[in-house]
């Protein structure tokens, strides 16, 4: 949950184009509106070679991954190349193109980057010596919690504190706690949210 500064992604793809590197981007966590994006590389407006796309590719109805690229590219393939076990299932085509389309449609990747803000800015007013950062961009939003501190504390606690607060989500390692939420978020929900962190975070310095 580390975000590229504005305009790394920019460099890469100018070196890439330099000294003639295909340019492969991972989208299957951050694509589909999860940073307030489109797609994560938007964020610094390039095109890279490749795209690699999976997760919200369904919206979450059936296991789908997907490889983009242009022809000149996916040409060089040959049958043999790459095994694929559910390759070129019609009924998972048909989901993803459904899901997409929902996605675009309703507004949910214009609701990601302006409910993401909302969110990251009252997260951001939460003061606890157990919280190091808060940073994120759109839904995908990252705690790290300061292990230095004189509360000793970490992720795996403060994410069973949040699970009896009501909100799922998932630890990086001893330090970062993953938050997710889904892109129809309301801002009523966010407020609800932001309070339920609140307790969490409260709870767990009390058991420090």
């Amino acid at each position: 949950m580390v975000f590229p500064d504005d305009g790394y992604l920019a460099e890469v793809r100018a070196l890439c184009t330099k000294y003639n590197v295909l340019m492969c981007c991972d989208e299957i966590q951050a694509g589909f509106g999860r940073t307030g994006y489109l797609m994560a590389h938007h964020h610094d407006k390039i095109r890279p070679d490749m795209l690699v796309l999976g997760k919200a590719l369904s919206g979450g109805m059936m296991p789908i991954s997907g490889c983009v690229a242009d022809d000149h590219i996916m040409n060089n393939i040959k049958p043999g190349d790459h095994g694929c076990t559910y390759g070129g299932n019609p009924l998972a085509m048909a989901v993803a193109h459904a899901a997409v389309k929902t996605l675009v449609e309703d507004g949910m990747v214009e609701n990601s980057a302006k409910m993401g803000a909302l969110l990251l800015a009252e997260l951001r007013k939460i003061k606890s010596p157990l919280i190091k950062e808060v940073r994120g961009r759109g839904l995908m939003i990252a705690i790290e919690v300061d292990q230095g501190a004189s509360i000793k504390v970490n992720s795996l606690n403060l994410v069973k504190q949040m699970r009896e607060a009501g909100i799922l989500s998932l630890h990086a390692k001893t330090h970062t706690v993953r938050l997710m939420p889904p892109l129809i978020i309301s801002q009523e929900q966010v407020f609800e949210y932001v309070t339920a962190m609140e307790k969490a975070i409260r709870g767990l310095e009390k058991e420090n």
